[in-house]
């Protein structure tokens, strides 16, 4: 078992974005940043196996509130939200700090706080639905935040961040070009992705996009179904982000830092779908029934 030191290679970050906080909390970001040339490193490998100190994980929430998540849809994920904090705060236990970041999307791109919180205190802000789409600009934005200069700038050693993506329906910006500036972003490249489709008009090709593999990707359709898709996901995904692997394989060949990230991707996938196959659909009436 080695610890190697894993330099992120080069990526393009934006530092020109001066947000400022709303009447209810939120960071409002109203254009996506450009973007200029700089270096980060991770502080450690993040799959280190030997812990000499705490490790931080942050757990990025990438929300569509857009006016089409109004009503059953919003008020189920408030709810299942307020409930899934408790379950998050028991990840990591005693050698990891555990991290939440919550952006939310519509006509503009909001933080929910200024600055990751702590898990141990961490509340819910309830959200409202209005708008449009604007995935592209919420791509953007997590890139220009996503860096050490920013939101992962902890002083101890940082496991590759959790990115959970959930959204009702198809961007009404440039998504494609916001996801661009996103994958030349390492943290995200070697990050746990995540996503979850929500109702009928949820396009799940574009999540894949995201993710990069349709196994992290599932979909609700009704209440009961979000709010376990939403809890298998947040909670399997912050599991195994705060998992410390091994950095070579059954052969005893060394392997490289994209092969470990990966394989942790991939276990993801295996977990999510084994979770979402046993899952109960139940009785729940569709949330577009009757729209």
């Amino acid at each position: 078992m080695s610890n190697e030191r894993f330099t992120e290679p080069e990526v393009n970050e934006n530092k020109n974005v001066t947000p400022s906080d709303d009447s209810n909390n939120n960071e409002t970001v109203s254009s996506a940043p450009e973007t200029d040339d700089s270096i980060l490193d991770f502080d450690d490998d993040p799959l280190s196996a030997t812990s000499v100190s705490k490790k931080s994980l942050v757990v990025f929430f990438l929300i569509d509130t857009s006016g089409s998540m109004k009503g059953k849809k919003m008020g189920e994920l408030n709810t299942v939200m307020e409930e899934l904090i408790p379950e998050i705060r028991r990840v990591g236990e005693a050698d990891t700090d555990v991290k939440v970041a919550v952006l939310t999307f519509s006509t503009e791109v909001r933080w929910m706080y200024s600055n990751p919180i702590p898990i141990e205190d961490f509340e819910w802000a309830r959200l409202r639905a209005s708008g449009v789409t604007s995935m592209g600009a919420a791509f953007k934005e997590l890139n220009h935040r996503m860096s050490r200069n920013s939101f992962l700038n902890s002083p101890s050693l940082s496991f590759a961040p959790v990115i959970f993506l959930m959204t009702d329906g198809y961007p009404s910006d440039d998504y494609k070009e916001g996801l661009r500036e996103l994958q030349t972003n390492s943290w995200y490249k070697f990050g746990l992705k995540a996503a979850l489709g929500i109702g009928q008009e949820a396009n799940d090709n574009i999540l894949a996009e995201f993710t990069g593999s349709k196994d992290t990707v599932v979909h609700a359709y009704s209440g009961g179904q979000l709010a376990q898709m939403i809890k298998i996901i947040a909670v399997t995904s912050a599991q195994i982000g705060s998992k410390s692997m091994t950095l070579s394989d059954d052969t005893g060949q060394e392997l490289g830092e994209e092969n470990v990230f990966a394989a942790k991707q991939k276990l993801l996938g295996q977990q999510i779908q084994e979770l979402v196959s046993t899952t109960n659909d139940g009785d729940d009436v569709p949330f577009d029934t009757g729209w």
